[in-house]
């Protein structure tokens, strides 16, 4: 029998690769459109209620210039430095939560306090409390290996933080972020090899709590109502997802064109926060819309891509859920828009107007291509 030695057989070696260009240029392509898209759909608004049509533009550009220096410097981090840091982090994101709650504290805007600051600056933490989450759930399934095929051991511990989390952002309330931190969890339990009867399980067992939260809130119970049937109450419960159908049903193929918009004269609410895409597909049509999802496709597929490449197992992780960050969300936002999903007041990464949120998907991004900045390939 010919004998191999260890010389003979492939080897794993790790390479510094330049940046992602692809994924560069789809998350570039998605910021310019936002900055664009809040321009045109925050215009009367902004003019009515500030005296300036450029008023969001501009603090969305403010936003955007921390954003990319904090993205950088995030880039530039030897990302393995957050494994250390990720327990305090997660302790970080609750006490964060949980200040939120506290009268005087968290700022209420529209009935839900969701923020802490003071007058025009303000910070969202559960939009931190995503990041944070990812990290620790990176660190530990990292150093967890095998056993998150068991359920005891290795899987319903990992999901307390994440019940903690999502109580705590319900309480806001948030439904649409609370949801997101469970789902984020989800996609990274299940690329970790967690046993989808498992995961089955725990989303039985949690299923009875969470209708037993919608019907105690009419709130919540009419919004689940109204995405069953919106043109029942079309003037009260079903407003937003009617006004969201009509803007986008009235743009057509091609758009009615960029800043003639008619919905954004205060006939759709949010039309600049979670229900830009409304106005996107509105003005710029089938097309438009179509090119943003392609958009956020090419973000997951080369994320995907850069964790598959990771050097190692923390990477890996990391990478896969800073993408569910951006993808999973974005694609909720979508679902809303188009009645395919419960309205939630989530909005669309990038796009939408919120530092918070446009903050966090930067950091997200940095991440991403931090792990990929080393690649791991196959020498013979």
């Amino acid at each position: 029998m010919l004998n191999i030695g260890a010389s003979a057989r492939p080897r794993r070696a790790y390479v510094a690769a330049p940046p992602d260009t692809l994924l560069f240029f789809a998350v570039a392509s998605l910021v310019g459109i936002g900055l664009v898209m809040i321009f045109s759909a925050s215009s009367a608004v902004a003019l009515v209620e500030h005296h300036d049509v450029a008023y969001y533009a501009k603090r969305q550009i403010l936003w955007l210039i921390v954003g990319l220096i904090v993205a950088y410097a995030t880039y530039r981090l030897d990302y393995h430095k957050l494994k250390a840091w990720a327990p305090y982090l997660l302790v970080a994101a609750i006490v964060s939560l949980l200040l939120v709650l506290v009268p005087h504290v968290g700022v209420t805007v529209n009935g839900a306090r969701r923020w802490v600051g003071a007058s025009s600056v303000t910070f969202q933490p559960s939009e931190f409390a995503k990041l944070a989450l990812v990290v620790y759930l990176a660190a530990t399934l990292a150093a967890r290996g095998e056993r998150i095929v068991s359920l005891v051991k290795g899987l319903f511990p990992l999901c307390i933080p994440v019940v903690i989390m999502a109580v705590l952002v319900l309480k806001e309330p948030d439904m649409g972020t609370a949801s997101l931190l469970v789902m984020i969890a989800f996609a990274m339990f299940f690329a970790a090899g967690a046993r989808l009867s498992h995961l089955f399980v725990i989303l039985l067992a949690t299923t009875p709590a969470v209708i037993v939260e919608v019907l105690a809130s009419p709130y919540k119970r009419e919004r689940v109502f109204a995405f069953l049937n919106p043109w029942k109450d079309p003037q009260n419960a079903g407003f937003h997802i009617v006004q969201s159908l009509l803007a986008l049903g009235s743009g057509g193929i091609f758009g009615v064109g960029l800043g003639d918009s008619r919905a954004k004269f205060f006939y759709l609410p949010e039309q600049y926060t979670d229900f830009i895409f409304s106005i996107l597909g509105e003005e710029l049509g089938l097309i438009g819309a179509f090119a943003v999802v392609i958009l956020f496709i090419v973000v997951g597929y080369r994320a995907i891509k850069i964790a598959i490449a990771a050097p190692d197992r923390f990477g890996f992780f990391l990478a896969i859920g800073c993408v569910s960050i951006v993808v999973i969300q974005a694609f909720v936002n979508i679902g809303v828009v188009t009645s395919s999903w419960p309205v939630t007041g989530v909005p669309l990464p990038f796009i939408s107007f919120g530092g918070s949120s446009l903050i966090v998907n930067l950091i997200a991004v940095a991440l991403i291509a931090n792990v990929g900045r080393g690649q791991r390939v196959t020498e013979p």
